[in-house]
């Protein structure tokens, strides 16, 4: 059996119970790293985990995964928890909870929706309940995203 070995991180955050091989798409969609940015990120991807089989993780160093962040990978990733580092303890652990509506989150796959026009209108998603993920649909055209983790993948 294979030991695997991650740098623990003083203070920041660690996403965990990612879907496996969603790691670098969820980075994009979150900004990890922020432009500019000289705070470490290990991204760990295919981790074996009983749990899911297989999984990624996410590192941030000095860097605090807010709110709205939060509620965008709750959709992406139903089963990812949130844990804030400090002083290389889990001071605390969050299962995110996914909002009502997400914005921003990724285009509408519709190449005729609104928000893909040149008009400057942001897209929007209404977020549904389906089994143990996510649907979303768009707010202007209602074309319907069944696997919101295909967004990033």
């Amino acid at each position: 059996m294979r030991e695997l070995k991650v740098t623990p991180i003083r203070n920041g955050t660690v996403i965990d119970h990612l879907p496996a091989g969603s790691a670098l798409g969820i980075c994009q969609v979150l900004g990890i790293p922020r432009p500019g940015s000289a705070s470490t990120v290990s991204v760990v991807m295919n981790v074996p985990s009983d749990a899911m089989g297989h999984k990624d993780i996410i590192k941030v160093e000095d860097r605090d995964l807010h709110e709205d962040a939060q509620q965008q990978l709750a959709v992406m990733a139903p089963n990812a928890t949130v844990n804030t580092i400090r002083d290389y303890h889990v001071s605390e652990k969050r299962t995110p909870e996914a909002p009502e509506t997400v914005k921003n989150l990724a285009a509408c796959p519709n190449p005729g929706c609104i928000t893909n026009d040149e008009e400057p209108v942001s897209s929007e998603f209404d977020v549904h309940r389906n089994g143990d993920g996510y649907e979303l649909s768009c707010a202007f055209c209602v074309e319907r995203i069944e696997d919101p983790i295909e967004l990033v993948g």
